[in-house]
Formats: structure tokens, C-alpha cells, sequence
């Protein structure tokens, strides 16, 4: 699992192929992405933003800006973790992630959290 300290801040990310929300015949392969951040140190902080770049096996680059994550703002006190799922759709079956997350202290001290490269890569089921 990719894990990433910045400031205090750890991420940790895993990653998916959804086959059922799949369509290989259209070109679209499906990723789930569940992300851990987890606060270490010893000041409270926000999330506010979130930014990635999505990468796909063609070299086709997304990138992503936007407020929070799935419509949350999380506040995290020393200790605290929060984990949330999202997903991302790709036009071939092997891809990257990448990004970061804007955070702010309860002393308004702004700083970007890295989230660490994952890999999204579609794995054939054995029947």
C-alpha cells in the first residue's frame, strides 16, 4: 500500500479494478481508490482542496481540481483519521494517480499534504 508523510500527515492509498463497471469493447476500465489520512502530529487540521493527476497507459493526462473530497471537509485533531472511497475511469487498463490534498492549521498555516503515486491497473480474473 503506497504511504506518504508530509508534514505530519500520512497517506495511504489502495487501489481496485472494478470489472463490473467496466467495458473493456468501449474502452473505459473503472478503478475504486480508498485513501487513509491520518494527522501525527500534534496540530488540528482541515482539508480543504484536493488536487490529482490521472495518467493513463497512453500517456492521456487528467487533472483535477476541487473543494474537499466526496463532499467533506474533514477536520482531523491529533490522532484522528479519516478514509474515505472514490473512483476514477480510465480509457486503457493501466494507469497512475497522483496528487495532493491543500491543508490548513487551526493557526492558519496552509500546506499540501502529497498523496503518494498509485498504480490503477486492471488485473484478469482466474475462473
Amino acid at each position: 500500500m503506497p504511504t506518504v508523510t508530509t508534514e505530519n500527515i500520512r497517506i495511504s492509498v489502495r487501489a481496485l479494478y472494478l470489472e463490473d463497471r467496466s467495458d473493456p469493447a468501449e474502452e473505459r476500465f473503472a478503478f475504486a481508490y480508498q485513501i487513509q489520512i491520518a494527522n501525527e502530529g500534534s496540530e488540528t487540521v482541515q482539508l480543504r482542496r484536493r488536487h490529482w493527476i490521472i495518467t493513463d497507459a497512453g500517456e492521456d493526462v487528467q487533472e483535477v481540481r476541487g473543494l474537499g473530497v466526496v463532499g467533506q471537509h474533514p477536520h482531523l485533531s491529533p490522532g484522528e483519521s479519516f478514509t474515505y472511497t472514490s473512483g476514477a475511469v480510465l480509457a486503457t487498463p493501466a494507469g497512475q494517480m497522483e496528487g495532493s490534498y491543500q491543508m490548513v492549521g487551526d493557526d492558519g498555516v496552509e500546506f499540501d499534504a502529497m498523496v503518494p503515486p498509485f498504480g490503477l491497473v486492471r488485473r484478469e480474473s482466474l475462473h
